[in-house]
């Protein structure tokens, strides 16, 4: 058996519907994976790069994924296999593209390993440590950088629309899930404005410790446009989900400071031009922002879009995508 065939792991994005970091101050959250995807391409350990030569598209995390692993899985060697990575999502723009970074490299590198010790004994591929172990391994590994919530782990994981319960540390509890309606479709807005969340978690613990009348409003509204927004999918109520991340969007900015005069530019040319209502995904400034179409729309939508932000924002890019599935 071929123990150098390669092993890939293909992740999808998310975009925050509504409830941004109420994954960890409690409260709901509203997340649903996009069909842009991570890909990430192991071949044999054999093949690795010298330790100084970084995986093709995965910067520093190769390495320091597989140190984690080597904690928990026994036998793995110094050097983890070679990978390549193709991101189709905007790096550093709210959608969790590093965090599907980080879950492909643990879901490639436990199946190749679960594989190559298998198939000396003739036994089929194994899919390696089971997804529920996947998605904790891989947000203790992010919390211990970033000190974070769970969303995004579940959200590229399970895949679809999950209704989430937030909690201070550890995964949140997956309160439901939807399958997002076929009818519908998703606009993507890469604003061209990279996305800065280094100090951000931090100030908002510092909010939370303090009381913060703001966060506590933020809190309240946050919820509560979930609730909307969720309420909305159910009933494949279009007009419902707009207005609730409309209403999600609002309270991030105006509480919690999350937006910036060129999103809200690129905000007001979508809504003029193209009808769309826009709504930031991700804490933090800059990045992209994520509106909800009928599928049917979708061309012309798009199209009136792109020529409106031709003449204000030249840089910002528009995508159209749908929701997506996770790892099966």
């Amino acid at each position: 058996m071929n123990t150098s065939e390669a092993i890939r792991a293909v992740v999808p994005c998310r975009a925050c519907l509504s409830g941004e970091d109420l994954d960890w101050l409690g409260g709901r959250s509203v997340s649903l994976a996009l069909d842009l995807t991570t890909a990430v391409e192991t071949t044999s350990a054999g093949t690795a790069p010298a330790p100084a030569a970084p995986a093709a598209g995965a910067g520093g995390w190769s390495g320091q994924v597989w140190e984690f692993l080597r904690g928990r899985i026994a036998g793995l060697g110094p050097e983890p296999p070679a990978v390549a990575v193709h991101s189709e999502a905007p790096a550093a723009s709210g959608l969790s593209s590093s965090t599907a970074l980080i879950v492909g490299l643990f879901r490639a590198y436990t199946a190749h390993t679960a594989y190559t010790a298998y198939a000396g004994q003739g036994a089929a591929r194994s899919p390696g440590i089971p997804l529920a172990t996947l998605a904790q391994w891989a947000y203790e590994f992010e919390f211990a950088h970033f000190n974070g919530g769970g969303m995004d782990h579940l959200a590229v994981i399970e895949g679809g629309a999950l209704l989430l319960s937030g909690r201070p540390t550890g995964l949140p509890d997956i309160l439901e899930r939807r399958t997002f309606p076929e009818e519908w479709a998703v606009v993507v807005v890469d604003s061209a404005t990279r996305k800065d969340t280094s100090d951000h978690i931090r100030v908002v613990r510092a909010q939370l410790a303090d009381r913060d009348p703001a966060l506590a409003l933020y809190l309240k509204e946050a919820d509560r446009a979930s609730d909307e927004a969720w309420a909305a999918i159910g009933a494949r109520d279009l007009d419902g989900l707009t207005a609730a991340m409309d209403r999600a969007h609002a309270t991030m900015r105006d509480q919690q400071r999350m937006s910036t005069p060129v999103l809200e530019e690129l905000r007001t040319a979508a809504l003029r031009a193209a009808g769309l209502r826009l709504k930031l995904s991700g804490a933090g400034g800059g990045g992209a922002l994520v509106g909800v179409c009928h599928r049917a729309d979708l061309p012309d939508r798009t199209a009136a879009l792109r020529r409106a932000l031709a003449k204000v924002r030249p840089a910002a890019r528009v995508i159209p995508t749908r929701a997506a599935a996770g790892l099966t």
